[in-house]
């Protein structure tokens, strides 16, 4: 396993970057996948412009205006925020060992190399504004299309979807939430990938109505890029070890055109440092598990994958708004029902029934994409009939 990039690029290719430790595996993988998505929504969002489903918002700007105070103020917080955290990790002794996520969320940073940055960015802000800056700030109506607000909707995306992951995990672990609140609020890991859909999805669907974006056709752009980030995401999962493992397998039930590690594996130096110390290693990232495991991060990536690539697929020959969207919610919810029988997870006490939160949600995605798939069909051939 490779907890962050610095074990990757010294296994793989021999090379010795101490810095490379400070990036993590997983959120390699994230921003990957946010990066797929986003490029993917960006070039259906261009399509369905062409095809006439989307119009320009019209919104006027103040061109030629100095920097405003508020402006310079954000940019130097950010800059702050920067320089006190992340270039921080980087004048650490080479010696030092430090994890990166327990060292973001705690006090400790680099004040002068905070306010330097800070200092940088509220200079590059106002060197920006002065050279804009006309003697007399006018008034310009611009056209926005839906392509162009790409960058809003993946930062939609991106905090209420790390917020309702968040969430939803102190949800699932209510009980052990209520013993150490401050290991789940303040802590990188444990993050459930429904909770990060439903709220993200309940912000951009916010947003689209704000600004008139359909949200039919702005979901079937979104869907097929979403389906490939997940496998992407899932990728992370994988060669992190981040605990999204399977129950117990025994090779002795292999089928024979699978290698053993794709049936049953022990997950070696992974993030979580779950299971026993491996021998002769030292440091972090030093443990096994005692048992092999299904590997179901890699079997979600392959099928998510392979699921995008048909979405991406079918929507040259589907017509009907809101269709894409619906097959993606019946895969999505398939795809997890099914491997949840074979995952490690906690489990609800729902009505005398045992299942796992992402059970419930799954089953409720997979029947709101068939009720929704019903709907938009009969929708479109009675407004054909008449």
């Amino acid at each position: 396993m490779y907890p962050n990039l610095y074990y990757a690029f010294k296994d793989l290719m021999g090379v010795d970057l101490p810095f490379l430790r400070f990036f993590n595996t997983f959120g390699f993988f994230v921003a990957l996948a946010f990066g797929a998505a986003a490029t993917s929504l960006s070039y259906e969002l261009r399509q369905k412009s062409k095809q006439g489903l989307f119009r320009p918002e019209e919104t006027t700007i103040l061109v030629g205006e100095p920097a405003r105070l508020q402006d310079l103020i954000f940019n130097f917080i950010l800059g702050f925020l920067l320089g006190f955290k992340l270039l921080a990790l980087f004048l650490l002794d080479s010696d030092q060992v430090v994890d990166p996520p327990s060292f973001i969320f705690s006090t400790d940073g680099n004040l002068p190399m905070g306010f330097l940055v800070g200092l940088f960015f509220v200079i590059i802000k106002w060197r920006e504004k002065e050279k804009q800056k006309l003697a007399k700030p006018e008034k310009r109506i611009i056209r926005i299309w839906p392509e162009d607000r790409v960058g809003d909707i993946t930062l939609l995306a991106l905090v209420f979807g790390l917020a309702g992951a968040k969430l939803f995990d102190i949800f699932e672990n209510w009980t052990d939430f209520l013993k150490r609140p401050g290991d789940y609020l303040f802590s990188p890991a444990g993050l459930t990938m429904y909770g990060g859909l439903i709220c993200a999805a309940i912000a951009i669907a916010v947003y689209a109505k704000r600004h008139k974006i359909g949200f039919l056709n702005l979901s079937d752009a979104i869907a097929p890029g979403l389906m490939l980030a997940y496998g992407i995401g899932r990728m992370g999962c994988q060669l992190a070890g981040d605990g999204d493992w399977g129950v117990v397998s025994e090779l002795a039930s292999k089928p024979f055109f699978l290698p053993d590690w794709a049936w049953s594996y022990t997950y070696p130096n992974n993030v979580i440092e779950a299971g026993v110390p491996i021998q002769g290693c030292s440091g972090p990232y030093c443990n096994v598990l005692p048992q092999g495991v299904y590997p179901t991060p890699f079997y979600e990536s392959i099928v998510s994958i392979f699921l995008s690539l048909v979405l991406f697929y079918s929507k040259r020959h589907i017509k009907i708004s809101g269709i894409i969207f619906s097959i993606y919610l019946i895969f999505n919810g398939l795809e997890r029902f099914a491997v949840e029988k074979i995952r490690v997870n906690n489990r609800l006490d729902l009505l005398g029934f045992h299942p796992t939160q992402a059970e419930v949600i799954s089953t409720v995605l997979c029947l709101t994409g068939f009720v929704l798939l019903f709907y938009l069909v009969k929708r479109h051939k009675t407004s054909v009939e008449s």
